[in-house]
């Protein structure tokens, strides 16, 4: 494991498939960030709606994720093994998994988005306004979907640069609509919405045209009623990320709900962490996605010790770029909170768990790479399981917080046994189906 601290010869493959995913996920949140600056000027109102819908949007992200991160090993996998056609199989089966999920996601909200949205108690102005919203967002949802897989088969193919580009290129028409649409014409949040809207289906279709037009041949695309076994297969790998997916935000949820509880200064420093937490883990995020390419595409090939060499690689950059986060956060530590509140409290209360997020950085670095190199073996399964225990690890803990008065330093405690755990089940896993020489890692050839 030593070795794989050295400069490698995977390394200039692991940059050209990281680095633009980097630059993909870092990205991706601007069309939220860039609606939200916008819509605040038109009073807290306004934004309130916003963030009410968004959360409904948030839920409906999380069941279908999953179409992102299962296709890719598939598509990995079968490029692979040298079957490009089918490789395209499992992306058209994705694209119609996402076409009909999204029709019936977005039918669904705009029935039943009103009735959620009052569950929220929020006065009449800002349900009006958030009901408006959402019912023009739900119009992109199966734009949104499609913009998923396009991100995951693309990985699979090894190229993460077309996702970069189109990310990018949806980001402009949002940017360049919203203004014109929020304020030119007036009409205010409604005009935010339909310029997502309008984003997200110009990345839909730059995607699709790429799929079925302009790069079919060379993806071995081939337009048709989706193979009954490749569904399966996905929907198998699909179950397990949405419980996977569920896990992780029930533990998150009830640390916020905890934190809540002992008190208004403390979820207002939690918020400030989780956040800081979230983006730093898209640093390691990039690697993770290496890794999901990279290995599904070795195991696909059978290349299992260039596969192990590559996962080592990638844990060694995983703790080594943690180490650097970490540095990163000593560095500005004495100005951290400042930028976020001025106020004083909630900086002492920062302070008192900042110690626990540095140190929990070259974990992290460990635990999402892992994972991406586990989703490069379509271990989804493992996956599942593995992270329904550590999130009634941290749970449990969560549960003695207030009892035993731990405050917030508990909270995050709790967090770190989160990633313990994760770190602990995913390393066993390595070392008995993926590290030990001459055993296969990968499991049974994707099914098309």
């Amino acid at each position: 494991m030593i070795e794989a601290f050295r400069r490698s010869p995977y390394d200039r493959e692991i940059i050209r498939i990281g680095l633009p995913a980097l630059g993909a996920l870092a990205a991706d949140p601007l069309v939220s960030l860039v609606d939200t600056a916008f819509i605040g000027r038109l009073g807290a109102e306004a934004l309130a709606s916003v963030a009410i819908a968004s959360a409904i949007f948030i839920a409906v992200f999380a069941v279908f994720n999953f179409l992102e991160y299962a296709v890719t090993p598939f598509v990995a996998q079968s490029i692979g093994a040298g079957e490009r056609s089918k490789a395209g199989r499992f992306t058209v089966a994705a694209l119609a998994i996402s076409a009909t999920g999204g029709v019936i996601a977005a039918a669904a909200l705009i029935v039943f988005g009103e009735p959620l949205l009052r569950a929220f108690g929020a006065n009449s102005e800002v349900l009006t306004g958030a009901a408006a919203y959402l019912r023009i967002r739900s119009l992109g949802v199966p734009a949104l979907l499609v913009i998923l897989v396009g991100h995951g088969a693309f990985r699979g193919y090894q190229d993460t640069r077309t996702p970069l580009v189109v990310t990018l290129g949806l980001n402009v028409v949002n940017l360049v609509l919203d203004p014109i649409l929020i304020f030119g014409l007036g009409w205010g949040i409604a005009g935010a919405a339909w310029a997502t809207v309008v984003a997200q289906w110009f990345g839909a279709a730059w995607f699709l045209l790429l799929f079925f037009r302009v790069r079919k041949e060379e993806l071995g695309i081939e337009f048709g009623r989706p193979h009954r076994r490749t569904v399966g297969s996905l929907f198998g790998a699909g179950k397990s990320m949405v419980l996977r997916n569920a896990s992780l935000l029930a533990a998150l949820t009830a640390a916020t709900m905890v934190a809540a509880r002992v008190g208004t200064v403390s979820v207002a420093a939690h918020q400030i962490a989780i956040q800081l937490w979230i983006f730093l883990a898209l640093v390691i995020d990039a690697l993770a996605i290496a890794g999901q390419a990279i290995v599904g595409k070795e195991l696909g090939a059978n290349s299992r010790d260039v596969a192990r060499v590559v996962s080592n690689r990638l844990l060694a950059l995983g703790v080594l770029f943690g180490v650097a986060l970490a540095l990163a956060l000593v560095a500005v530590s004495p100005w951290l909170a400042s930028w976020f509140t001025p106020d004083g409290r909630v900086v002492v209360a920062f302070a008192s768990i900042l110690p626990i997020l540095i140190v929990m950085q070259p974990i992290n670095g460990l635990v999402f790479v892992w994972d991406g190199i586990s989703i490069g073996a379509a271990a989804f399964g493992f996956l599942a399981g593995s992270t329904l225990a550590a999130a009634a690890a941290a749970i449990a803990l969560l549960l003695a917080v207030i009892p035993l008065g731990w405050g917030l330093q508990g909270v995050w405690a709790a967090i770190v046994a989160l990633m313990l755990v994760r770190a602990t089940t995913l390393w066993w896993w390595y070392a008995h189906r993926f590290a030990q020489s001459g055993r296969d890692p990968s499991p049974s050839s994707p099914a098309a």
